[in-house]
């Protein structure tokens, strides 16, 4: 196997994994009934538990030298508790009041916001290409939560804004680690923010008091904890390794594919047309921002094109 058939693997098989932790997700609150404070609590404590002994014997120098400064353990708890916890929570509270596609699909409204911070902070206006970025999404989103009725809301209140909190958080979970991620390995910021995060949060989410579980449900949270979450990102990450982060954003279209089928086929979710086209549309951001920056500037491609050799 090829390094590029190495890389599309691992870019494929992370976002799946991601796909079937949210249907499996939806399974849980709907059939189940599992409490979805509680589901964030075991996810995030062990998952970044798991990670924190998979760096350790990795390498155990670096997966310590992020606590010995104080200004990178106050990026780390940033990035643990106003980005991690955040993007897990509503992306759960997505699915509990919605359903496990349509929380996916609104994740990917993250660069979305990215541009509106870039914009607010540096003062100036979107570039063209973010322009129609910012049409794609908002034509999307109401394409998903309206079905194209004008006068009526298909999801509830409750599942929009959490839906949307979830791009938001993902702008946050995007924006936050920058810093620590030039200096440490990805690996070892996530499974630290993930520990962190669920060990603030583990109060909150009434770990002790342990809900019914049957055995299918038991092996649902365990697929959530370990292929859902730890490996999952251990696949995305590695795919890094071969190919570029425009590529391997592009794939991980494959989580709200993979959780639509799961969704569709066994959950029996209806999706309707005009769903899909809004989904199709806020994905579709995810490509445009992979695209060379001056594409749409067509003055530049202009005078390059007539430039003299």
């Amino acid at each position: 196997m090829s390094d590029k058939q190495k890389g599309f693997f691992y870019a494929i098989t992370g976002p799946v994994l991601w796909g079937f932790s949210g249907s499996i997700a939806q399974y849980l609150f709907t059939q189940e009934s599992i409490p979805t404070h509680w589901i964030v609590g075991i996810r995030l404590l062990f998952a970044g538990l798991l990670l924190v002994i998979w760096c350790y014997f990795v390498d155990s120098k670096e997966l310590f030298a992020i606590l010995k400064k104080p200004r990178y353990i106050v990026q780390l708890l940033a990035f643990g508790l106003l980005g991690m916890l955040p993007a897990q929570y509503t992306y759960f509270m997505a699915i509990k009041y919605g359903n496990a596609p349509t929380a996916t699909v609104l994740q990917f409204l993250g660069p979305l916001f990215i541009i509106i911070y870039i914009s607010l902070r540096k003062l100036q206006l979107p570039r063209r290409i973010d322009m129609i970025s910012i049409v794609l999404a908002l034509l999307g989103t109401f394409l998903l939560v309206t079905h194209g009725h004008l006068n009526k809301l298909m999801l509830s209140p409750a599942a929009i804004l959490w839906g949307v909190g979830t791009g938001i958080s993902q702008a946050s979970y995007t924006l936050l680690p920058r810093g620590l991620l030039k200096r440490f390995d990805a690996r070892i910021v996530t499974g630290w923010s993930m520990l962190l995060g669920g060990i603030v949060f583990a109060p909150f989410a009434n770990l002790g008091q342990v809900p019914q579980l049957n055995l299918k449900a038991l092996v649902c949270i365990i697929f959530i904890v370990t292929g859902g979450t730890m490996f999952s990102y251990l696949f995305y990450l590695q795919s890094l390794n071969f190919l570029t982060p425009s590529t391997t954003g592009m794939l991980s279209a494959f989580e709200p594919l993979t959780a639509t089928i799961l969704s569709v086929t066994i959950l029996n979710t209806k999706i309707s047309g005009a769903e899909l086209i809004g989904a199709l549309l806020i994905l579709g951001i995810t490509f445009l921002q992979a695209l060379p920056p001056n594409l749409f500037n067509l003055k530049s491609r202009y005078k390059k094109a007539h430039s003299p050799d």
